[in-house]
């Protein structure tokens, strides 16, 4: 009998006997070998959504998975980490997104945690050109690229594969371009057809009331209701009277109608509404303001659309993988899409309007048309800097081959007493520029955090106290529109319909107070969670002083850097003020 000896520990067995295949006794157990184990296949995941088609991105993201793991199970694999784009238009490049350029930064990396990629749908991850400029990456990495619809990974020397591939980026461009035709024309349709208010902030003379329900059952079984604009009561007649001064005088200039009404005491546009518009300036009308209300076709009684539209600009010529950016555009007169009856109430007739439009071309300097202001000149302190007058941004301006800021704004508001503004306020960036570098380059240093965090958690602005302070602002607002609503009554206007408007006006007030009392007290932000916003922006410091001209403004902005220039004491004051985590958008590994 041949002696056999088992190894309890590995059940494998070792054969003494000298003959190189001894067959076993009846009776005798056999014991095969086990299979050896194989390491699971690690996979990154990435998908991306957009909210153009209404979806919910944890939905989307919880999907796209299912898909991904339906793929890679089978084969023994586990997804390790997840890359998923929110809100980012698939016909941006791959380099231009978060979490895909992060997830082509990783392939870079020999370290990474992942052997594979895998993708819940081509149609999401792949718009265009954008897999035959990105699949060279991970064949160069050595990276495989799995896809549900090729049922594995794509085999580079497969010609079907990178057809397949093609394909799916040229569908996902045809979807996209067909749903931009389709919104198109059906709001064009709807606008001539029905005159349907498609949305937007009112004009300036306008509010927003009720027009029934949804047409689509759907939304209107959601309780979403259509609405109109209808003449404010108030607002109204200051829109009449400007058009009344400019077409009797014949033009009368635009800063004269301005500070009239300042020096009448009629509340702007912005400080009207002030909840909506609290960047703007509300001390005083501007002459931009006036334009405004006098080119606006809407104050017809008409609805318009299609003034603007959006053209997708190649961002740099020679460099087309970059991909395209989003430009407004004005379109030509001819192009607008008008109702074709009157919709809402008309504060001036059409006539009026284009008596009003004729005189604006005859004064102007050639035919007026709005253009943009781009500028390709960099300007490292683009939106950090204000006036100490007037605490409006300052603007760029080149002059002598130098980066100036400069505030103009009694040649664009109307002259107030509450304030005293220079003509021109002039500041060279040159000035400033290596003060704040340098400033930065101590203030995050890490023998100073400590009193850092000290300074910033005494000045740190509670969110809920600024939640409290927009509320009174909104109760204030309130309360000052119930004061017009009253003097309406009291000129003679419509009893039942003011009436209305003020129980409407009563009810949102009520609305407010109680959710002024249920704010709590007392909830700022942390000292872990300040060093940890210190840490970054160090960081961050760090890259905006050795970054080139062009890359400062970003980086500064994204620094928190806020500064304002009092020429009267000739001092520029700089704040750094991070947003707290809750606010801020980091780019981070592992889902949205």
């Amino acid at each position: 009998m041949t002696e056999k000896d088992i190894d309890p520990q590995h059940q494998t067995v070792r054969n003494h006997a000298s003959r190189p295949s001894a067959l076993p006794e009846a009776g005798a157990a056999v014991v095969k070998p086990a299979a050896a184990v194989l390491p699971r296949l690690r996979f990154a995941f990435y998908g991306r959504v957009s909210t153009e088609d209404n979806q919910d991105p944890q939905a989307s993201r919880a999907w796209q998975l299912r898909r991904a793991r339906g793929l890679i199970e089978p084969k023994d694999g586990v997804i390790v980490a997840e890359f998923f784009d929110v809100d980012k238009s698939r016909s941006i490049p791959w380099p231009r997104r978060p979490h895909a350029s992060l997830l082509i930064e990783e392939l870079k990396d020999l370290r990474r945690n992942f052997d594979a990629v895998v993708i819940g749908e081509p149609h999401r991850a792949f718009y265009g050109n954008q897999y035959s400029l990105t699949f060279p990456i991970f064949e160069h990495f050595k990276v495989p690229l799995w896809v549900p619809e090729v049922g594995g990974p794509i085999d580079p020397g497969n010609e079907a594969h990178d057809m397949i591939m093609g394909v799916f980026g040229g569908l996902s461009k045809g979807e996209r371009n067909r749903i931009k035709v389709r919104v198109r024309s059906a709001m064009a349709a709807i606008t001539a057809t029905e005159g349907r208010y498609l949305g937007g902030r009112p004009p300036y003379g306008y509010q927003l009331v009720d027009a029934g329900p949804h047409p689509n059952p759907a939304k209107a079984a959601d309780g979403k209701r259509l609405k109109r604009l209808a003449a404010h009561p108030v607002h109204a007649l200051v829109v009449k009277w400007i058009f009344a001064q400019y077409i009797k005088q014949r033009g009368r200039g635009l800063m004269d109608i301005a500070e009239e009404l300042t020096r009448q005491g009629i509340p702007c546009p912005s400080a009207s509404d002030p909840a909506r518009n609290p960047h703007r300036n509300q001390l005083a009308w501007s002459k931009s303001a006036v334009r405004t209300i006098i080119n606006n076709p809407r104050y017809t009684g008409r609805e318009i659309w299609n003034k603007q539209r959006k053209d997708e600009v190649l961002i740099d010529v020679d460099d087309v993988a970059l991909g395209h950016t989003t430009k407004m555009r004005w379109n030509d007169r001819a192009d607008w899409i008008w109702s074709e009856y009157q919709v809402h109430d008309a504060l001036v007739s059409i006539e009026d309007f284009e008596r009003a439009q004729q005189l604006r071309q005859s004064r102007a300097r050639g035919s007026y048309t709005k253009k943009g202001n781009p500028t390709p000149r960099p300007y490292a302190f683009r939106g950090c800097l204000s006036c100490g007058y007037c605490t409006r941004k300052m603007q760029g301006n080149w002059n002598n081959q130098q980066a100036y800021y400069r505030c103009r704004f009694p040649t664009e508001y109307a002259v107030v007493n509450e304030l005293d503004h220079p003509k021109v306020v002039y500041l060279r960036e040159a000035e400033i520029l290596g003060e704040v570098d340098g400033w930065l380059a101590t203030a995050f240093t890490p023998d100073r955090i400590a009193s850092v965090i000290d300074m910033m958690t005494d000045q740190m602005t509670d969110p809920d106290a600024q939640k409290a302070a927009d509320l009174r602002k909104q109760l204030s607002r309130c309360d000052r529109s119930l004061a017009q609503y009253r003097a309406a009554l009291d000129a003679g206007a419509d009893p039942a319909e003011v009436t209305n408007w003020i129980n409407d006006v009563k009810q949102e007030r009520a609305r407010l107070e109680h959710a002024a009392k249920t704010i709590p007290r007392g909830s700022g932000i942390s000292r872990d969670e300040i060093a940890d916003l210190l840490q970054r922006t160090g960081d961050l410091a760090q890259l905006a002083i050795n970054a080139n001209p062009e890359d400062k403004a970003d980086l500064y902005q994204q620094l928190g850097l806020v500064m304002t220039y009092y020429p009267q004491k000739h001092v520029v004051e700089a704040r750094v003020i991070p947003e707290p985590p809750h606010v801020r958008s980091v780019r981070v590994r592992g889902g949205t």
